[in-house]
């Protein structure tokens, strides 16, 4: 920091002390000016000298500054408000500025905190705010225009008052302008953005809910920017074009999955300084298709069977709020129900990881950032190579079995029930998801398997579990006269798995068809093929930090 230029410096008082507060175009710091009073024999008085210490420099990233401005006549209120405790460095330096920034607190918790700086000048005083704002004024990446949706009936119904008592104070403290609108309807999000909202008016959309919300803001603004773009959503290889407005979520919800996942926490002030500091967080997207039909995107969750199972079920219960998943996971969980289906998908490529590689995706993570340099020149390599390997099925594998669950998890589907999440390692923008089958086995392994969730324990440490890292999948249910041998050559690492010996077995022992849950959605078919669609969208985010990242000298 010392070989930085400064950009100005000055000796002010902050809490009575006198301190040398510097502005390097990346930093802000102050530090206090020690005093030591000396005798000296040829005079009478004594002689003051100032030495710094700089054990207690304290400093702030200009890029995490939220705002500055004027503290106006601070001494004149300090006198209003005690006019016996007034004390003579604010005499002496009446005019004052406040700089907000952010801090950061346990388990990924920012808030926004303030210091004030006191000076004698009130030219010294406006040339800091003047100075600070032109810095501000440089981080092109901060929106200046947002347009926000909330949602009053989602989660606890306490949309509207986190984002009035929590949120708009912040984004006001930032010189952010608002339009707010309330939703009245389900997709009244969606079909706003999708049709009427005037994008080029705004720097980002901020939704206020939970992860239904979310999905609504993601579809209105892919959908719109497809269409603008003139891409056909319902071809399934069709190249998406990415979304260039960023979304910011402040969690209002029951889960919150895809805040927690982002940024470590669910917690709406922190959301709200990601938003202002003007965070940006790739994320990949799975295009869902039926039939060379369209049917949703996701970004977290595609689960056929149990998690399919669960959510159908809870919608039958919504009248129990979020208490509802409890009830409905443990009567699926009891019903213990298992479907017969074939799996198709293709690997990811070697330089992406494996799901069981413990290799977590972080804030400035390695692989993610990997695959956005060499995005570009990927897909013109690979476009001409995957027509025809998809054509003949080149390089796809091909499972057949009876599964209790099958999972895509295109991130690790943290939340605070379960830290780890589904698939730890999955990365928020490798153009991957992490296909996790649980086969047909006992009730206590699958519980053993679920118990893991919860754990530090390898919850794809079981025979009856195996994971893929993809680029796509299709599946297709079994019917009574399509449904395939089991063939024992799929899983020759699995010799537990005893081989289905003929088609009316196969049958005979299964239930009826499950359903696939869609980022909390219930998809009407379950015939269906999965495309990732490599960092297609943005978010206020940054990912979550390692935790000495987060511990700061302020």
């Amino acid at each position: 920091m010392e070989n930085q230029d400064k950009i100005i410096c000055s000796e002010l008082f902050q809490k009575q002390r006198k301190v040398e507060v510097v502005l390097y175009p990346a930093v802000l710091a102050w530090k206090e000016i020690e005093k030591s009073s000396k005798r000296s024999s040829g005079t009478s008085e004594s002689a003051v000298v100032s030495s710094h210490s700089a054990e207690h420099v304290q400093t702030v990233k200009v890029c995490e500054i939220v705002a500055v401005h004027k503290t106006e006549d601070e001494a004149d209120a300090q006198l209003r408000s005690h006019p016996k405790r007034i004390n003579q460095p604010s005499q002496q330096y009446p005019h004052a500025f406040t700089v907000s920034y952010v801090r950061r607190t346990r388990q990924h918790l920012w808030r926004c905190a303030d210091v004030t700086f006191h000076c004698a000048d009130q030219q010294i005083c406006e040339q800091w705010v003047q100075v600070i704002n032109e810095q501000l004024s440089l981080l092109t990446n901060r929106p200046k225009n947002l347009l926000v949706y909330i949602n009053p009936y989602g989660g606890k119904r306490r949309g509207e008052r986190i984002y009035e008592q929590k949120v708009a104070p912040v984004f006001r403290r930032a010189g952010i302008f608002t339009d707010v609108i309330v939703t009245e309807r389900a997709n009244h999000a969606r079909d706003h953005l999708k049709m009427e909202a005037n994008l080029d008016d705004y720097d980002g959309v901020v939704c206020v809910g939970g992860d239904g919300m979310f999905s609504e803001i993601l579809h209105g603004l892919v959908t719109r920017i497809q269409t603008d773009h003139g891409v056909d959503q319902n071809q399934p290889d069709a190249e998406l074009v990415p979304c260039s407005l960023r979304i910011g979520i402040i969690p209002a919800g029951s889960t919150d999955c895809i805040c927690f996942a982002t940024q470590g926490t669910n917690d709406p002030v922190t959301s709200a300084l990601h938003i202002v500091v003007g965070d940006s967080q790739p994320m990949d997207v799975c295009s869902v298709h039926h039939n060379g039909v369209f049917l949703k995107y996701s970004v977290s969750l595609l689960g056929y069977g149990f998690y399919g199972d669960v959510l159908t079920d809870s919608e039958r219960n919504r009248w129990l709020g979020p208490a509802r998943y409890d009830l409905s996971g443990f009567k699926t969980f009891l019903s213990h129900n298992y479907y017969g289906g074939t799996v198709s998908f293709l690997p990811a490529d070697d330089n992406v990881g494996h799901p069981r590689d413990k290799l977590q995706c972080r804030s400035g993570c390695r692989i993610c950032q990997h695959k956005h340099s060499s995005k570009d020149e990927h897909d013109e390599a690979s476009e001409e190579k995957e027509k025809p390997a998809e054509d003949s099925d080149r390089g796809w594998s091909v499972i057949h079995g009876k599964f209790i669950a099958i999972n895509s998890a295109s991130m690790s589907c943290a939340c605070p029930r379960s830290p780890k999440g589904l698939s730890p390692s999955a990365h928020l923008a490798d153009g991957t998801t992490d296909l996790i089958l649980v086969r047909k086995c006992s009730r206590l392994d699958f519980f053993r398997h679920l118990l893991r969730h919860t754990n530090n324990d390898d919850q794809f440490d079981h025979w009856f579990v195996e994971v893929h890292r993809v680029r796509k999948f299709r599946f297709q249910p079994w019917h009574p006269d399509l449904a395939p041998l089991e063939d024992a050559s799929e899983h020759p690492e699995s010799p537990d798995l005893s081989p289905i010996s003929s088609l009316q077995e196969t049958y005979d022992d299964r239930t009826a068809e499950s359903s696939w849950n869609c980022d909390g959605e219930i998809l009407h078919h379950t015939a269906i093929q999965v495309s990732v669609q490599c960092q297609l969208i943005r978010l206020f985010a940054r990912g979550i930090e390692e935790q000495q990242d987060a511990e700061v000298a302020v």
